[in-house]
């Protein structure tokens, strides 16, 4: 387990080294995450916003179903799976943030 680690850290101070010869600055300074930050976030509030209209599609499906029990299970899985849309968005958020901070240290 300690050579993995070792490993490791080796493997983290070769990356930081290239993003100092790349960026002209230690990622500690957090150039790096600080340019990649704002893109990820943007994917990830796209995502959500496509989670969140995906729930509000299925709650139209499902209002105007009528009974039928086909459309209304079109329905309820269209709101089940825009939930979870949203549930890995919120997550992806988190991870990601968590991430680009124990990395690069922001």
């Amino acid at each position: 387990m300690s050579k993995v680690l070792t490993m490791m850290g080796a493997a983290i101070d070769d990356i930081n080294k290239g993003v100092e010869d790349a960026t002209g600055s230690s990622p500690g300074d957090g150039a790096l995450a600080n340019a990649l930050q704002p893109i990820i976030l943007a994917v990830i509030f796209l995502v959500g916003i496509v989670a969140v209209v995906m729930i509000v599609l299925g709650g139209i499906q499902y209002s105007t179903s009528q009974g039928d029990p086909g459309k209304t299970k079109k329905a309820k899985d269209t709101i089940m799976y825009g939930i979870i849309g949203l549930v890995v968005a919120i997550l992806a958020f988190a991870i990601v943030n968590f991430v680009l901070g124990a990395v690069f240290r922001i």
